[in-house]
């Protein structure tokens, strides 16, 4: 690619503030409308909840995600710069607790997410248009007896293509990534808002019989666990909300926009995910959408059952849309996090670099795409994104900590919508979580900690590296 010299002595390119409330809206709504709202019908009709209950974990789910926005709310006030988790934590607790989230972000979380929506995105594209399998003789070769780099490769390498090209879009211009988030995003709303119409205008009524085959209600000693287990499973439906302050550093009036945005895009998702599973609901009792196979999708089931064979087609086309703009959103964002990662001096400093005449972190954006494709190739992404995943609400409960304590240092100034309320209730929802994965899954959660603690080794050689440069190279933490 021919690209002009950059002028001596010329002032070093920084990223274009390319996203206004709008824009940044669609982006936070492109992000956590993925996958999960065709899928999670399907586990929750399987609880033993009735359909009030179903509906009113949704409720919850967006809620507390409200929440998490509120109180992000009022870290925004604190910097413009890209980063957003990462940076809101080095200036509250120092480079430690900023690295440990941004090694995780890069070697487990932002990748792994990149990873399995790509393969997910090629898994749709094989349901609808079997791919050919060039690497089929190899497919039973593994390492270690749990890594088979060769199973599934036409599906893999549609992945890595479809990465390559997002990462493409994503290196030549924020303004093309943004736009493109737009349409598919608007794409998806659409198709979504036409399930909510067809579930509401064509669902036949429920036949007679239906409630004698319904899943039996929850008793009372077990509404609390069977509920909690139902949020949690619905929160991840949510995910991905906090990634917007990541590209802080490309927002216009970022201390105003990023909360207005977050908060907008999670009410957007909040409205969709209730009225959809209302229609889904409306679709099939939940004996039928508990029956569902482990290899269909409940949204496709209760579309079947509404429009036939068109609309359980056109289901795959949707989750196609759907998963198509979330990975091209999570490339967006993830890739800035290691950007500001590399500027202080944390992580390889080539991640810093701004492109001269497309103003993007190219080079962050390569990173990204370079482990992600490793970890499709691997197929652990799944299993890297189980161990590891109530990580992030370790992260949240230390944003709502790092709020208070701002807060009470005076660095944040003028008022914090819920303060302390919602940091209280944050907290409480994290240890919580964070506890009933260490009892119920002790073994992983062991392994998810022990992988987030392989990035110690590097934050040595990054802090020993940034003691011996000159002070004004790199923003010393505290």
């Amino acid at each position: 690619m021919n690209v002009p010299e950059k002028p001596a002595g010329a002032a070093p390119a920084t990223l274009i503030r390319a996203f206004g409330a709008a824009s940044g809206t669609m982006l936070v709504a492109g992000i956590v409308i993925g996958s999960g709202v065709f899928k999670k019908i399907v586990p929750l009709a399987q609880s033993g909840l009735s359909e009030e209950w179903i509906l009113a974990a949704w409720v919850a789910a967006g809620l507390v995600t409200i929440c998490g926005a509120l109180n992000l709310s009022g870290m925004a006030s604190l910097t413009e710069e890209s980063g957003g988790v990462y940076e809101y934590l080095r200036l509250s607790f120092g480079n430690f607790a900023s690295f440990l989230f941004g090694w995780t972000d890069y070697a487990i979380i932002g990748s792994a997410s990149v990873a399995a929506l790509a393969f997910i995105f090629a898994q749709s594209v094989n349901s609808l248009l079997p791919l050919p399998n060039p690497a089929e003789a190899w497919a039973q070769l593994s390492v270690a007896g749990w890594i088979y780099p060769f199973a599934d490769s036409g599906i893999k390498l549609l992945a890595i293509g479809t990465t390559a090209a997002l990462t493409w879009v994503n290196y030549r211009g924020v303004s093309g990534s943004g736009r493109l988030s737009i349409v598919f995003t608007a794409a998806k709303i659409g198709g979504i808002l036409l399930l909510i119409l067809a579930g509401i205008f064509l669902s036949a009524p429920t036949p007679d019989g239906a409630a004698a085959v319904a899943p039996a209600p929850v008793h009372e000693v077990s509404l609390a666990s069977a509920f909690l287990g139902a949020l949690l499973s619905v929160f991840w439906a949510y995910d991905g909300w906090v990634d917007l302050s990541f590209v802080t550093g490309e927002i216009k009036d970022p201390r105003r926009n990023v909360p207005r945005a977050i908060i907008g895009g999670v009410t957007v998702a909040i409205i969709l995910y209730v009225l959809v599973n209302y229609a889904y609901l409306r679709a099939l009792p939940l004996a039928a959408l508990a029956a569902v196979g482990p290899n269909e999708i409940g949204a496709a089931a209760a579309a079947e059952a509404l429009l036939g064979a068109w609309g359980k087609t056109g289901v795959a086309v949707l989750i196609l849309i759907s998963v198509f703009g979330t990975l091209n959103a999570v490339l967006l964002s993830h890739a800035r996090v290691q950007f500001r990662m590399a500027q202080e001096g944390y992580f390889f400093p080539a991640a810093a670099a701004v492109h001269p005449r497309y103003r993007t972190p190219h080079r962050a954006l390569l990173f990204t795409m370079a482990w992600s494709t490793v970890l499709i190739v691997s197929g652990t992404f799944e299993r890297l994104t189980d161990l590891v995943i109530f990580a992030t609400f370790l992260f949240y409960g230390l944003l709502a900590v790092a709020v208070v304590k701002m807060k009470r240092l005076g660095r944040i100034p003028g008022p914090v919508p819920g303060y302390p309320y919602v940091q209280i209730l944050l907290l409480l929802f994290a240890a919580t979580f964070t506890l009933h994965t260490l009892v119920t899954q002790p073994v992983q959660s062991a392994m998810g900690l022990g992988l987030i603690m392989t990035g110690l080794p590097l934050f040595v050689y990054f802090r020993r590296k940034v003691r011996t440069q000159p002070t004004e190279a790199v923003q010393q933490g505290a």
